[in-house]
């Protein structure tokens, strides 16, 4: 299975930490964000690592390396000034993910979900795992029903943690979901959303998912890296 690690987007509430660091890359632990992700990918047998990039790119192949001293191999998709979004990175990233379904992990998020439970193959074209929504975020993504598939709407609202397992054909028709079309990355590749998508494919029962109970943080503003700092540092 290969990895495709979100890494580009702009930071831009994470300021100053972010003039001269993608988020990614800032420390939580005393170790970066991302280098979280790469050890656990590394474990569970993952070899190759797609890291779209974009804001400060030349830090990640930096600090990272081609991810030899993790056993990966780490190769970098740089989107532009511009990042694609969700959807766009994905597409973007298709061709060096190849046909077999890819896990996906936020760049930007720490957390205690092993890795290891997600599914090799995913009963439809997405496997999500799924967190209680955070008290900056109440409003909460999808629901969860009980057979494990992943619903638009339900009592029961729960927040997408950034990690799951797709396939490709997850992207086919694409533009037929998408509502707006108009914005275009400056190197003109497509950007777009991932949400509606998923919600497009939910209709028919094709995303599945879990519930993560454990700790998860997404990791976007100061306040929260301190939060996570001062966790860490008394587990």
């Amino acid at each position: 299975m290969k990895a495709l690690i979100f890494a580009a987007g702009l930071g831009e509430r994470m300021r100053p930490l972010t003039d001269h660091t993608p988020k990614p890359l800032i420390k939580a632990g005393g170790k970066p964000l991302i280098v979280w992700h790469l050890e656990k990918l590394a474990a569970l047998g993952v070899r190759d690592v797609v890291v779209n990039t974009s804001w400060l790119a030349d830090r990640f192949p930096a600090v990272l390396g081609d991810g030899g001293r993790w056993g990966l191999r780490i190769r970098y998709l740089h989107e532009g000034d511009t990042p694609l979004e969700t959807g766009g990175g994905m597409l973007n990233a298709l061709p060096l993910l190849g046909d077999a379904p890819f896990l996906l992990v936020n760049g930007d998020i720490w957390t205690d979900y092993d890795f290891a439970r997600l599914p090799r193959e995913p009963r439809g074209l997405a496997h999500l795992v799924m967190i209680d929504p955070p008290g900056y975020a109440t409003h909460g993504d999808f629901t969860l029903d009980p057979s494990g598939q992943v619903r638009r709407a339900g009592e029961r609202r729960l927040t997408y943690a950034g990690i799951g397992v797709y396939r490709a054909a997850l992207l086919d028709d694409w533009p037929r979901h998408v509502d707006d079309q108009a914005g275009v990355a400056a190197n003109g590749k497509p950007r777009f959303r991932l949400a509606p998508i998923l919600r497009a494919h939910m209709d028919s029962g094709q995303i599945h998912g879990e519930h993560h109970a454990g700790r998860w943080t997404d990791v976007g503003t100061p306040q929260r890296l301190a939060e996570l700092e001062a966790t860490l540092h008394t587990a």
